[in-house]
């Protein structure tokens, strides 16, 4: 379909082309604007029916977004962000320029340029910023006849109807209510007998945090509140899942040693490929200048004895991937909550403890072939090296993550390849002090 859809574009043949679209769902309409250029961007979205045109614009990443809006009027623009979520419109919002943002603003109803405003208040990376103010709250005082009425009447407006947040005195949450205990329950059973009491998510907490916190509880929506726990909005479902997946594509682009593109691969410019990578490579070079140093200091005894030269790749491979595996375990385990940064020590004692018991088992397996090929005393050298730098590696690894995130920094960037680069200079320091040490020289 993609190469058919192509050739319809590539032969202006319109007809077709829009017959062609209409076969496809939104999604997959969005994953092909991905493959598009930006000026085909704007030839397939006006092909398309509105209802479908605005389901497609939300599946679209936000950079994307961009690039189409770029291609269109700004009567398009307004008419397009009108329509949809909140969310969506700030996401978007934060990657056009302030001038075309001002006009998009003027150009959208008040009431949703009061819910805009609303979410562009709070701070970026804030979980009010990904929330939806469009949501139907009900009151404790409520019978379930009344929560469906409310429903019936508000639910067209609102995002998710799954769960309703639960209301007392001055808009402050007492707790949720779901839609099917209140079908289930009688008409006149009140709303306070079956609140289901929970508290709210700050409106600034972190949105990471928020999310895995959601998804903990096992909600279709999370209530988010604001400093003094009155209602903002809610946090969906997917929405949840969307912040999770944009927060594990970014650490694994920054374990990579490169950023989060943000948007498809074949859209993405090749100047903006380039800078996504090219300081992370200065970074790394930086850093490998120790391993070069590191063998500069100890020129003469490579000269006395070659042989030790032949290891090096086999040692400095073994304490960089240690490292980096001790560094991805750690870090996903903040992710997910199950290590905090008060737990350094706890860490660190598990990483020695797992390091050694590999150092000891890779040492005694690479004797034997070394002395075979070696002989007896450098077999030696090898072996106590895997048995102390392992044990090294996995400790420095696994605390990094540890304290990025006490300081505030991403545990994403002490990435792998910076964490195999340290670890690759301190490997070979401990190998030659122990070459000097065993064989004299």
């Amino acid at each position: 379909m993609t190469e058919s859809l192509t050739s319809d574009l590539a032969l202006d043949d319109l007809p077709q082309l829009k017959a062609d679209l209409a076969e496809l769902r939104p999604k997959e309409i969005a994953r092909l604007m991905g493959r598009l250029g930006p000026r085909d961007h704007g030839v397939v979205f006006r092909l398309l029916d509105k209802d479908v045109a605005l389901r497609v614009f939300e599946s679209m990443d936000a950079r994307l977004a961009r690039d189409l809006v770029n291609t269109l009027q700004h009567g398009e623009v307004t008419e397009v962000l009108e329509g949809v979520s909140p969310d969506d419109r700030v996401a978007l919002l934060d990657e056009l320029p302030a001038g075309i943002v001002a006009t998009v603003l003027r150009g959208l109803s008040p009431r949703e340029r009061a819910y805009t405003a609303l979410l562009m208040g709070y701070p970026d990376g804030s979980i009010g910023r990904r929330m939806t103010p469009e949501y139907v709250a009900v009151r404790d005082t409520y019978t379930c006849r009344d929560v469906l009425k409310r429903v019936r009447e508000r639910g067209e407006e609102a995002i998710t109807i799954d769960v309703l947040p639960v209301l007392g005195t001055e808009r402050n949450l007492v707790g949720i209510l779901t839609l099917r205990a209140a079908l289930l329950a009688e008409p006149d059973q009140l709303v306070s007998d079956l609140v289901e009491r929970i508290e709210g998510i700050s409106a600034l907490a972190d949105e990471e945090e928020s999310a895995r916190r959601m998804l903990a509880l096992d909600l279709a929506a999370a209530p988010i509140v604001d400093s003094e726990g009155r209602l903002v909005g809610v946090l969906p479902w997917d929405d949840a899942v969307d912040i999770l997946r944009e927060m594990e594509e970014e650490d694994a682009a920054r374990t990579g040693g490169t950023e989060p593109l943000r948007q498809p691969y074949l859209s993405v410019p090749v100047l903006r490929l380039v800078r996504s990578r090219i300081v992370w490579l200065l970074v790394l070079a930086v850093s490998a200048a120790l391993t070069v140093s590191v063998l500069d200091r100890f020129e003469d005894e490579l000269a006395a004895v070659v042989t030790l030269a032949l290891f090096i790749p086999l040692l400095t491979g073994t304490a960089g991937n240690t490292g980096a595996q001790a560094a991805t375990t750690v870090t996903r385990a903040l992710a997910t909550g199950d290590v905090r940064t008060k737990d350094l020590l706890a860490v660190a004692g598990r990483e020695l403890r797992t390091g050694s018991l590999m150092g000891l088992v890779l040492g005694a397996i690479a004797f034997a072939p070394v002395m075979v090929f070696a002989g007896s005393e450098l077999a030696t050298v090898v072996s106590l090296t895997l048995v102390l730098v392992c044990p090294l590696s996995a400790t420095v690894g696994g605390m990094m993550p540890l304290a990025a995130r006490a300081m505030g920094v991403d545990p994403a960037v002490f990435s792998t390849p910076f964490i195999s680069t340290f670890c690759d200079a301190t490997g070979l320091l401990i190998y030659f002090f122990i070459a000097i040490a065993v064989l004299g020289i």
